[in-house]
């Protein structure tokens, strides 16, 4: 079983300042530019409709995998086009039953402790459940279906990405690891300053790529190579107040259970550096943006696709 005692990466507590990108291009379509740059492996992160470091990082790695002009939104547009076959930013999606049904947990505690005493950590409410499959924003949500009250049957309009299954590779309920996916030949690389994830094929293509956060001043990211020891899928959380520099000295170690709102979100991803792992977030929006406690976050979905590609032995390498 994995070691979930994510040591250093729950609380985040600061902004960091971002590398110099470019402000948002006069006449680009933002969100036809955030979907694309999704669906070709090439995360903006959170889906937002708005430019921003995250979204530039993306355009410019995508654009250097292709050879084209980092600044140039126009022919990275029209490349993602052709190669996606004039896919559209927004389509209508249907709200079904299962959508609506949740279970959800409304009233999320903030404190770890709280948490530990619900039996999951659900979304709170349909629109953040919405948001997460859709790798948008709430916000954006609204914005694309003002008026909407996102009960079943009714019809939204969506961000046109490709869903991530979050389905788990062991038996449900369980938080054993993953022994049997991905590829042991890529290389998983973080780059702290950049705040930036890329995993590259044995041919030195980037396979995928997306906004981290990793490490702060106090917790900094382990740079050096390490290995993957497993993944496991819908993980508990093992608190242990002991490993954190700023934890309230009431707390006691406690287990918190699996769901989209654990502190580690849906998949941990062990690797053989103690107490560290890649892993989920409940807290999207904040990935590329804020520091961590020197384990590496990205969303929920982008870990899942991270989490598909890589196997124990699979090489990690945390660059400054």
């Amino acid at each position: 079983m994995t070691r979930l005692l994510c040591a250093l990466c729950v609380l985040c507590v600061s902004i960091v300042s971002a590398p110099s990108v470019s402000s948002a291009r006069s006449g680009t379509d933002i969100l036809l530019l955030q979907v694309l740059l999704d669906r070709a492996g090439f995360s903006p992160g959170e889906i937002d409709g708005r430019d921003g470091s995250n979204t530039r990082r993306a355009a410019e790695a995508y654009a250097t995998s292709r050879n084209l002009g980092a600044d140039d939104d126009a022919s990275i547009i029209r490349k993602l086009s052709d190669e996606q076959r004039d896919v559209q930013s927004v389509v209508a999606y249907t709200i079904g039953a299962e959508d609506a049904a949740g279970p959800f947990t409304e009233n999320l505690p903030d404190d770890l402790m709280e948490q530990a005493a619900l039996p999951a950590l659900g979304y709170r409410t349909v629109v953040e459940a919405l948001a997460e499959k859709f790798h948008a924003s709430p916000a954006l949500l609204s914005r694309l279906n003002p008026g909407a009250s996102f009960i079943q049957d009714e019809e939204i309009r969506v961000p046109n990405v490709a869903i991530v299954s979050v389905e788990p590779a062991v038996p449900r309920g369980t938080t054993g690891v993953e022994r049997s996916s991905g590829d042991a030949d890529v290389v998983v690389k973080v780059w702290k300053q950049q705040s930036v994830l890329q995993v590259i094929g044995a041919d030195g293509a980037i396979l995928f790529h997306a906004p981290v956060t990793s490490g702060s001043e106090v917790d900094p990211l382990p740079v050096g190579e390490w290995k993957v020891r497993g993944v496991a899928r819908r993980p508990k959380f093992n608190y242990n107040p002991d490993l954190f520099w700023d934890s309230d000295p009431s707390h006691a170690k406690a287990t918190i259970n699996p769901g989209p709102n654990n502190p580690v979100g849906t998949v941990w991803i062990d690797i053989d550096k103690p107490h560290y792992g890649l892993h989920g977030t409940p807290e999207p929006s904040r990935i590329g943006k804020t520091e961590s406690h020197g384990c590496v976050r990205l969303t929920n979905w982008d870990a899942q696709r991270v989490a598909a590609l890589v196997r124990p032995g699979t090489r990690v390498s945390f660059l400054p």
